[in-house]
């Protein structure tokens, strides 16, 4: 059994409705399709989606978009987003790992992307590259250090020790030891091992690198 399969085989197993695409284009029909038109849909922030050009299909007109990129918004009215999307018929995001066992692992500075994951949207919908498959917790502690953390830090920003070296103060410090930065990116933690409700969230693997 190849390590993909096993990933599909436990997400299927903790209730995560896995679907598996092998291109980035093939993302966006599936989503309409787990989609409804006029739902009210929200997005955590990710270079996935960016990539795959979810943010144009829902600003297309097909749906109540929550836009939290939309031009003009003041930091408090960007914050009022984000409460409001616990209400959205749908949250579409992406994960920092997925491991082996079909574990879901994030890692937020806000809070607003892993609260939205563990409770509050009708449905979820994750969208992850192959690269951020990996074999434990434990890897996916690692991976957000080493890979996740960095770009992200440098993509907005913030100066932050993983921003200046690539990699965190204490990579091997334990799951939640880190800088003391004020902007720290790794400040809320999630892991998501199953689902009682079978029908809200929905992985989707594609088979290229996708985001960080």
């Amino acid at each position: 059994m190849t390590n993909l399969e096993t990933v599909m085989e436990n997400l299927r197993k903790n209730h995560l409705n896995p679907q598996y695409v092998s291109k980035k284009e093939d993302v966006l029909p599936l989503i309409e399709r787990i989609l409804r038109e006029g739902d009210t849909v929200a997005v955590g922030g990710s270079v996935t989606l960016d990539e795959i050009g979810a943010l144009d299909l829902l600003r297309s007109g097909k749906y109540q978009f929550l836009d939290r990129y939309a031009e003009g918004l003041t930091r408090e009215q960007i914050e009022e987003i984000f409460r409001r999307s616990f209400f959205a018929d749908a949250y579409l995001c992406s994960s920092n790992a997925i491991t082996e066992q079909g574990e879901l692992y994030n890692v937020d500075g806000t809070g607003n992307r892993v609260a939205a994951i563990a409770y509050g949207p009708k449905k979820v919908i994750i969208v992850a590259g192959i690269n951020k498959i990996v074999k434990d917790i434990d890897d996916a502690a690692r991976r957000v250090k080493t890979c996740a953390a960095p770009p992200n830090t440098r993509r907005l920003g913030f100066e932050t020790y993983c921003n200046k070296t690539g990699h965190c103060a204490k990579v091997d410090g334990g799951m939640t030891a880190g800088c003391a930065a004020d902007l720290r990116i790794c400040c809320s933690y999630l892991i998501t091992g199953f689902q009682r409700q079978t029908d809200r969230i929905y992985v989707i693997l594609v088979g290229e690198e996708c985001g960080y």
